[in-house]
């Protein structure tokens, strides 16, 4: 596969992410804090998501033994 959707999603992923956490500490500060905790963990799944597509970039570039 060619690099452009691993690295597509990959950078949008992110970007939702860190999104997503300023959300977060934009909440805290308002005083939203029920919804805190919500934002914050999926922010850092999308972080993690990010990662999972890294790692799948990775592998698929690796030659394929039959």
């Amino acid at each position: 596969m060619t690099k452009g959707p691993f690295v597509a999603m990959s950078v949008a992923t992110v970007a939702l992410g860190t999104a997503l956490g300023s959300l977060a500490l934009e909440l805290r500060a308002q005083g939203y804090e029920q919804y805190v905790e919500s934002v914050s963990t999926f922010s850092v799944l999308m972080y993690i998501t990010a990662a999972l597509v890294v790692m799948t970039w990775v592998r698929d570039g690796r030659p394929h033994s039959n």
